[in-house]
């Protein structure tokens, strides 16, 4: 059998024929693709076995079968046709044919998919006779591996090995612009808060690699709902086109481009609606309006705007403030919350502790969302819980339709209620379940949640410190001044004997 730890052995491998080559944030597309065509291989290498079994060696019947599986993959695209090729100087060439001819079979689910990786790339690999070296490596860390289905036991541990490679990689990758990868543990925590429920529409207009996305579906045994996404940077589409392949969900929606100025999840001219959202947007994204500047076109002056206006936005996500520029956080926010369905939405995002408490047009957006009912709950979570940041981050829940005047706040961050790690800290199952059934209960619970009517925080002039609402203030245990003052005695009689022996010591040495 393959397990997880063998393919994990093999990834790093390969990462060693590129450590000092490429930088890593890089280098891990070449090797997450190669893992993929190896998969794909194998897999069509094991159905093809098994149909020459079934049909008795007809090659007609077996190609008719294979026509028929929900992916196709030529001969000179396998893996072994490429490892049989390793030699050959145009190696890089092959390979790049090869993820071209797998798109073009299978068009439908992988489009594209391989467009902004280049195998033959001088940039990345220098010469030809460096670039062949680190090729032949990589398809050589492979060949032994076996990604047969009936080696692995169960179809998850790919892409499993994708989500740890991909988390592996961030924590060195040195994410800019606040984009940080969201660990498995939060992405379990998000999910659990919206309970995707079967025939659900799921969004994640943030998706990255497709973590919250997977969890989400996950929820749903019979895998009876439809998932949506959108990513901006091409190479992470890509790899999350990639993972939703490997984990079975074929008629994923996932779109690249920026969805605060290109949104391309639309129904009839309008922002689709779904009853499920959750994401994890770049933190505190600047210039995050940019892309509706650039279209902008000339004030009243006919001077170029360069400032981000209400009217600019043919969906009207911001009628109730622009956000500013140095600050995203509730351009996201907003735009989800006009891509919920009205009825029955539940939606989660994760953002910095900042969008609790500053002021300006975020002060007045966060009135907004207050008075409209829609925000259902405030999550502290603890510190460091993510890669490339230490920043505390909170996750903000919000569902329509709400009946009930209150606001949960849960206070995640203390001690307790997480495990301290070297470098990064973690959500346990335990603190999982805790925060999941705090909220379900709604209940107070001393110095870690607090359920607080709409006229308190109206009080607090819609400030959402948790903090103002969760008691978390421990009193020092008092000081027996008794006790202190015959510690000090003693310590004083100690030394004082320790001084007369040093003494005696030093007259016998004649010092």
């Amino acid at each position: 059998m393959t397990t997880r730890t063998d393919i994990e052995r093999v990834l790093w491998k390969a990462c060693d024929s590129f450590r000092g080559k490429i930088d890593s944030s890089r280098y891990k597309d070449y090797i997450l693709s190669m893992l993929f065509v190896k998969y794909l291989s194998d897999v069509t290498k094991e159905k093809r076995e098994n149909y020459m079994v079934q049909y008795n060696g007809d090659k007609r019947r077996v190609e008719r079968a294979m026509s028929r599986e929900r992916f196709s993959i030529d001969k000179e695209s396998t893996f072994d046709f490429l490892y049989s090729e390793r030699n050959n100087n145009e190696i890089g060439q092959k390979i790049n044919i090869a993820l071209s001819h797998i798109e073009e079979h299978n068009s439908g689910k992988l489009r594209n998919v391989f467009r902004a990786i280049d195998f033959n790339s001088q940039v990345d690999f220098g010469d030809v006779k460096e670039k062949n070296a680190t090729l032949r490596n990589l398809l050589e860390d492979f060949h032994d591996l076996d990604l047969r289905p009936r080696q692995l036991g169960s179809a998850d541990i790919i892409g499993d090995a994708y989500e740890y490679m991909i988390a592996n990689f961030a924590s060195d990758a040195g994410k800019k612009g606040g984009e940080f990868f969201t660990p498995s543990q939060v992405s379990e925590l998000v999910a659990s808060l919206v309970k995707p429920q079967e025939n659900d529409r799921i969004y994640d207009p943030t998706c990255g690699s497709g973590g919250l996305l997977l969890k989400a579906y996950k929820k749903v045994p019979s895998g009876k709902v439809a998932i949506y996404g959108q990513e901006l940077n091409a190479q992470t589409w890509a790899l999350c086109t990639m993972i939703m392949f490997l984990h079975g969900v074929d008629d994923a929606r996932i779109w690249q481009g920026d969805t605060l100025s290109n949104p391309q999840n639309l129904e009839d001219d309008q922002l689709m609606r779904f009853q499920v959202v959750v994401a994890n947007p770049p933190f505190s994204l600047d210039k995050w309006d940019s892309g509706f500047l650039a279209n902008a076109g000339l004030d009243a002056k006919g001077k170029k705007q360069e400032k981000m206006t209400a009217s600019m936005d043919a969906y009207k996500r911001f009628d109730i403030g622009v956000p500013p520029s140095s600050k995203g956080d509730y351009a996201f926010v907003l735009h989800m919350l006009k891509s919920l369905d009205g009825n029955n939405g539940r939606m989660a995002v994760v953002l910095p502790h900042g969008v609790l408490f500053r002021g300006a047009s975020e002060g007045k957006i966060r009135r907004a969302l207050v008075d409209s009912n829609l925000l259902d709950a405030v999550i502290g979570l603890p510190a460091n819980l993510f890669y490339g940041t230490g920043i505390p981050a909170c996750i903000l829940v919000f569902r329509t339709g709400r009946t009930r005047d209150d606001v949960l706040f849960i206070d995640a961050s203390g001690e307790g209620n997480f495990e301290k790690g070297k470098n990064q800290n973690i959500l346990r199952p335990c603190d999982i379940k805790k925060i999941v059934e705090t909220y379900e209960a709604r209940e107070n619970v001393e110095k870690y949640s607090y359920r607080a009517s709409r006229k308190e925080i109206t009080d607090n002039d819609y400030n959402l410190n948790i903090p103002r609402y969760v008691d978390t203030f421990e009193e020092e245990e008092l000081v027996d001044i008794d006790e202190v003052k015959q510690n000090i005695a003693n310590i004083e009689a100690e030394l004082a004997q320790v001084q007369a022996q040093m003494a005696k010591y030093l007259e016998e040495l004649g010092l």
